[in-house]
């Protein structure tokens, strides 16, 4: 009599009363008191007796059966339990479940946890609205895992010509947020996203598919027409952009002016580090003028912000300086370029150095450089510089060329 193999499949067609029927080596058909038919396998481990369910007859082969319970025998061989080890695959596979997000999920809990430490509202509101618009419709739904470099290409290429500087930023918030996946352990190897030394190799330059775009600036030459065109206009939103180009400050710095920032004995305005682009405290020299808007817009309303918004407790929109000049029908022109309006200015018709006129700009130029300008007479240079600059502002249009203003900065 056969000890292995027993079975046919014939004969356990044949076969229906309830019972365990051997096949040899520890494998047995095992019919239910229901008539159901499934597969068995029986062994001994540390003097135990112990059974492992292989799959029912009709998912599982007779062939197919005995290949299973050979790997049973092999893996007990080895020194493993098969039962402990399915156990063990079956308990990580659902770690593994519970621990899996989609993409849209990790940049979501992303952008919560990062979105504190952003100082830019506007910044703030294009990270959602950017990955909307281009990565959630393709990879949005995928497990963070999964991302790989193809997923990433497939973001990326249809935008990359078309609008580089876009595209450019989504791939740094796909690589942030991969990023953060992989120290959470939501995903392990390298970043699919990163551009140095990877992404480099696969898509050209942002420099190469299109030229950089400057915000359109107002030649210097014209601004003392420009100033005098808008002083001439009432309310609050003129003299928030007349300060702003005054100040040579950026418009959410300007806009977001508080009063106990200004100091009007010292005729300073001091913005806090947590306004400014370079998280460093700035420091603004108020002109007469300046300080002139100022007390025009003081209130006994009270009320925190200098320039107040459609409510008293907010201040005006970033639109708000833009729709100035779309009032002044010069669309030509964005407040930013204003900053480039004063640097031109500063560069080629003053003595001022360089470092001063960035270090008005609030650029960064060096540790040790703003040490020297601080030890030295840097405050009250820069007070000149604004001062120059105000007058320069309120000095009427000039034609032809424009004869440098001797001694400025001296």
């Amino acid at each position: 009599m056969r000890t292995i193999n027993k079975l046919s499949a014939q004969s356990i067609e044949a076969l229906s009363k309830p019972g365990l029927y051997a096949d040899g080596l520890g494998l047995y058909l095992q019919i239910s008191s229901f008539g159901t038919k499934s597969w068995l396998f029986r062994f001994m481990r540390d003097g135990k007796a112990r059974k492992m369910g292989l799959g029912a007859l009709h998912t599982v082969s007779l062939k197919l059966a005995r290949q299973k319970a050979q790997a049973c025998r092999l893996k007990l061989d080895a020194g493993i339990d098969p039962i402990e080890e399915r156990a063990e695959e079956k308990q990580s596979r659902k770690i593994e479940a519970a621990k899996a997000i989609t993409f849209k999920e990790a940049a979501e809990k992303y952008i919560t946890a990062h979105k504190p430490t952003w100082k830019n509202a506007k910044h703030a509101e294009q990270w959602p609205a950017t990955l909307k618009a281009y990565v959630y419709p393709a990879i949005g739904d995928l497990p963070v895992s999964k991302i790989d470099v193809s997923l990433v290409l497939k973001v990326l290429e249809p935008i990359w010509t078309e609008k580089p500087e876009t595209a450019s930023r989504v791939r740094g918030r796909i690589e942030s947020v991969l990023d953060w996946a992989r120290a959470r352990h939501f995903r392990s190897g390298d970043n699919p996203a990163r551009w140095r030394g990877h992404l480099d190799k696969l898509l050209p330059a942002r420099g190469k598919v299109a030229k950089v775009r400057h915000h359109p600036a107002l030649p210097y030459k014209e601004i003392g027409g420009f100033m005098a065109d808008l002083k001439k206009m009432e309310g609050i939103s003129p003299r928030a952009l007349e300060f702003t180009i005054l100040t040579a400050t950026r418009t959410g710095e300007a806009i977001g002016a508080k009063w106990p920032e200004i100091d009007f004995e010292h005729r300073m305005w001091t913005i806090p580090a947590e306004r400014m682009k370079a998280g460093k405290e700035h420091r603004v020299p108020l002109s007469a003028r300046a300080i002139e808007i100022l007390k025009e817009l003081v209130s006994d309303e009270g009320g925190e912000y200098v320039f107040i918004g459609d409510k008293k407790d907010k201040p005006l929109s970033n639109m708000a300086l833009l729709m100035v000049l779309r009032r002044m029908e010069r669309n030509d022109l964005t407040t930013h370029g204003f900053r480039s309006t004063f640097r031109d200015w500063a560069a080629e018709t003053t003595a001022y150095p360089n470092e001063l006129v960035e270090m008005a700009l609030a650029h960064t130029v060096g540790d040790k450089v703003e040490a020297a300008y601080r030890r030295g007479d840097m405050l009250e240079r820069r007070r000149r510089l604004m001062k120059d600059w105000s007058n320069y502002c309120a000095m009427p249009a000039r034609t032809g060329d424009v004869v440098p203003l001797k001694g400025l900065g001296r």
